[in-house]
């Protein structure tokens, strides 16, 4: 049973969100803390910190982002899949680089063996994105929306993000209209494969 699921419940989750919070400004401060680093900074003691969170990957999977709402695409969402691919990459992108410091840090802990610690979150990208392909089950229904999804979340998340910054020395804006438009091509390419099917199929 968790540390603060047991008595004086209001004043431990207190403390464990001062901890948490503690731990993303330290990350937004580009550096990756421990569990001592959090509590220091939050003015908690050591031995307290650790009944709220036992190791560093347990801090930095609670520091992980919270706001993943189930869709990134407006209310008034167009029905042209390319029109919705791009107000969801560009929200996407925007999305990544908000929560930046936590994504890498999480990036980092995700290369590293889990043992039996606790797994990050999976993220929602692939079901934003393949709502925003959604319509083309009905338009071209040749194309493995599914697939397409995944090959453009694999090219286009905060790891690619993060390369195109470091590596290539992308600004922010040119890395995200880099995605945006590897997404496009993505989109074209899977749609005219599926034109080309359907050519070669002949008539229904």
């Amino acid at each position: 049973m968790p540390y603060e699921s047991t008595g004086r419940t209001a004043q431990k989750s207190r403390t464990r969100q001062a901890l948490v919070t503690a731990a993303r400004d330290l990350l937004a401060a580009g550096l990756t803390p421990q569990v001592d680093d959090a509590a220091q900074r939050a003015g908690i003691s050591r031995t307290t910190a650790y009944r709220y969170f036992p190791n560093q990957r347990t801090l930095l999977l609670a520091a992980q982002p919270t706001i993943a709402p189930d869709s990134l695409l407006p209310p008034d969402a167009p029905a042209d899949v390319g029109a919705r691919l791009h107000l969801l990459m560009t929200a996407f992108a925007q999305y990544n680089f908000t929560w930046e410091p936590q994504l890498r840090a999480a990036l980092r802990l995700s290369l590293e063996p889990a043992g039996g610690q606790p797994m990050l979150r999976q993220g929602r990208a692939i079901g934003w994105i393949t709502e925003a392909l959604a319509p083309l089950r009905n338009t071209h229904p040749r194309v493995d929306v599914d697939r397409l999804a995944t090959a453009i979340r694999s090219a286009t998340g905060i790891e690619t993000l993060i390369w195109l910054v470091d590596i290539a020395g992308y600004s922010r804006e040119e890395a995200a209209d880099t995605v945006k438009n590897t997404a496009r091509a993505l989109l074209a390419a899977a749609v005219a494969d599926g034109e080309d099917h359907r050519r070669d199929d002949g008539p229904a």
